[in-house]
């Protein structure tokens, strides 16, 4: 008797938690909806300025593939890769910044910001994820721009190289995933850093200038530098596996690195929450 009373109990309280997670779900689902809301119609009131954002934003992106045609149109290149296939990473490159910058960047300058101003107690005493709201919150449409723009390449180079089989698409889209998700623990690792390094603006070209090499082949890096960007920082997810997946060029050691990334964005998450952790323990 005893016993079903304990199961009973059990089950019960496993109930109530998986109820009590439904709706936590369904609460956070809202709240970021009604954070896109609030873009689209921020981006919707202040049409000019939301254009001339997303034309900054592409022409401030688009200038490497440029350099690239430039490079190969002067007979010069990097050794063993065509310039459609240089053009496919980093269009794919552009289209994963795109989507950061939509989705997740902004964590990273609004952390800055509160911390710097003292403002971040304010989002501290909401009741969700601290790291959730700041994401929701910034959320932005500017980004599309640069995603057509990086889309666009994308379609000229993959029409100038092999034709993929279902298999290597299949492949690129969960590389591509991957890869998105490391620029967020990028971002997450830059916004922890901002608690101890206060109004320091040099931390974002830090990591972009980090960032920059997965905009190239792999192959062009010494041995250490491709061990730093496929392990240590696995920026090589971003674009060049991807890419590398679309023409044929993967192994069965490339999905080896998927852990590397994964752990990486996993101690961003930690990171991250540690030092807002950190920052409620000495009140602020």
């Amino acid at each position: 008797m005893v016993d079903k009373r304990v199961d009973k109990r059990t089950n019960l309280n496993m109930d109530i938690k998986i109820k009590q997670n439904g709706l936590r779900l369904r609460r956070y689902l809202t709240v970021y909806k009604e954070c896109v809301k609030v873009a689209f119609a921020t981006a919707s009131t202040y049409r000019l300025n939301f254009i001339l954002n997303c034309t900054i934003m592409l022409l401030g992106d688009i200038i490497f593939p440029l350099i690239t045609v430039l490079i190969y149109g002067s007979g010069a290149g990097f050794e063993g890769w065509t310039v459609y296939e240089v053009l496919l990473i980093q269009s794919i490159f552009t289209m994963s910044t795109a989507i950061a910058d939509m989705t997740f960047h902004g964590v990273m300058w609004v952390t800055m910001d509160m911390v710097r101003s003292g403002n971040m107690e304010m989002v501290l005493i909401l009741p969700v994820d601290t790291m959730f709201i700041l994401m929701a919150r910034t959320f932005s449409f500017e980004g599309i721009g640069l995603f057509i723009g990086g889309l666009v390449i994308f379609i000229v180079a993959i029409l100038n190289v092999v034709v993929p089989s279902i298999l290597m698409w299949l492949q690129f889209f969960a590389y591509f995933i991957i890869g998105v998700l490391v620029m967020m623990g990028i971002a997450l690792v830059m916004a922890a850093i901002s608690f101890k390094w206060v109004g320091n603006s040099r931390i974002p070209e830090i990591f972009s200038s980090i960032r920059s090499f997965g905009k190239y082949p792999q192959s062009i890096f010494p041995k250490a530098i491709v061990i730093i960007t496929s392990i240590i920082i696995p920026i090589a997810m971003i674009a060049y596996y991807p890419a590398a997946a679309l023409l044929g060029r993967g192994n069965s050691g490339m999905f080896i690195m998927i852990l590397p990334c994964l752990l990486f964005l996993l101690f961003g998450i930690y990171l991250y929450r540690y030092m807002v952790r950190l920052y409620q323990g000495v009140g602020g």
